[in-house]
């Protein structure tokens, strides 16, 4: 179901499952953190500087495959706790820009997905939200954090318990996600700007990647988050990156980075 190619310095992760709308059981979950562990053995040696993960068919994710699942035996705890959270907080550590690209139902598990992604970029006709009130079961994947944060209170609760789902478009205007595209555009730009991330100096990204990941799991406050800026900026003058940085600005001239401390 999971399958990944790398080209351009970018690795392609791909839920391949259409006929399911690319919803996860057990087996897809160990697959898809299998291809994160390669992905990251790769931009260890250079070989992947940025990450795209994307869903083939009508949908970028469903999220979880009930299909055969007995709710009276449902190891629930095990399958949330166990597998998705660990593997959604091992994407979000991945030491490169990660790309998620979002059409048709984005929900639950995939929800959780884009919450692990750097970067969303969502097709117009994404639909996102939080359906389960038919099935007596609540929101789950990181879902209530994101919506809190970003929607306030009182608009999760109406999506919660209405099961209204969100166009990518009003997602995107409501501060959801990065960019709304055409879904027939959406993949082209997200594989785009990966390519040019993959150009980039990939450990300054990194280091943006803490800094912004404390404000989100911390909530480090103004002059706290600026000391660690400062440390963060110390430690990026020792990389070859920042002194071409430097050098090309000063030469007047494209930089020619490698994404290496």
């Amino acid at each position: 179901m999971i399958e990944m190619s790398v080209g351009d310095g970018v690795a392609e992760i791909v839920l391949n499952a259409p006929e399911k709308l690319n919803a996860l059981d057990e087996r897809a979950l160990d697959e898809l953190g299998e291809a994160y562990g390669e992905a990251d053995r790769m931009s260890q040696r250079g070989d992947v500087c940025a990450l795209v993960l994307r869903g083939e068919g009508r949908a970028f994710c469903a999220g979880r495959d009930i299909s055969g699942v007995d709710p009276r035996e449902d190891d629930v705890l095990g399958y949330l706790g166990g597998r998705v959270q660990p593997l959604l907080e091992r994407m979000a550590a991945f030491p490169a820009p990660t790309f998620a690209v979002a059409h048709g139902a984005c929900l639950g598990v995939g929800l959780g997905l884009l919450v692990a992604s750097d970067i969303v970029y969502v097709a117009d006709t994404a639909k996102i939200g939080s359906p389960f009130a038919n099935l007596g079961a609540t929101l789950d994947s990181g879902g209530h954090a994101l919506f809190v944060e970003r929607l306030g209170a009182h608009r999760t609760m109406d999506l919660i318990v209405t099961g209204r789902l969100m166009s990518g478009t009003e997602a995107v205007a409501a501060g959801l996600f990065s960019q709304v595209f055409p879904s027939d555009a959406v993949t082209d730009a997200a594989r785009s700007a990966a390519r040019v991330a993959a150009t980039g100096a990939t450990q300054a990204f990194v280091a943006s990647k803490a800094l912004v990941a404390s404000l989100r799991d911390d909530r480090l406050g103004l002059w706290a988050s600026m000391a660690d800026e400062n440390r963060a900026q110390a430690a990026l003058c020792e990389t070859s990156d920042y002194r071409e940085g430097f050098a090309a600005f000063q030469e007047k001239r494209r930089p020619t980075f490698t994404g290496r401390a």
